[in-house]
């Protein structure tokens, strides 16, 4: 299921920092993108050579450029273009697809949050934590 559009806004809030959004705003036209689309929650396109991908739902990012910033102003520029006119439905090219089924590999494989608390031996009909232990961690 397709991920509401976002507002410009809520766009530029995921910015690491003012110069980014600049940047973005003029990566922004639809011009400045080879290729676009979106399938579902993935956001994909390519700008000059640099593969662009954004996962609405986390959200995370990923760019070939080599740039630090995370979003990049690729990835920016992408979710303002989406923002601002739209980015129509299309299938997504391979470098997408990899970088999605990745991501869900990755998230399948995080070992699952053990529920159950823990419960420390007790000594001498003490259930306190081990010595040295703050008291927030007595049972």
């Amino acid at each position: 299921m397709p991920a509401e559009r976002w507002s410009t806004a809520q766009a530029e809030t995921l910015a690491p920092d003012a110069s980014s959004v600049r940047a973005a705003r003029v990566l922004s036209a639809p011009g400045s993108w080879s290729a676009s689309g979106r399938l579902d929650d993935l956001l994909w396109g390519r700008c000059r050579s640099y593969q662009v991908c954004v996962d609405l739902t986390g959200p995370a990012f990923t760019c070939s450029c080599p740039s630090r910033k995370v979003p990049c102003k690729h990835a920016l520029g992408l979710l303002l273009l989406w923002a601002e006119s739209d980015v129509s439905a299309a299938p997504a090219p391979a470098f997408a697809v990899e970088w999605q089924a990745a991501r869900a590999a990755r998230a399948a494989a995080k070992p699952k949050a053990d529920a159950t608390p823990i419960r420390w031996p007790r000594r001498n009909g003490s259930s306190s934590a081990p010595s040295g232990w703050p008291a927030a961690c007595s049972s």
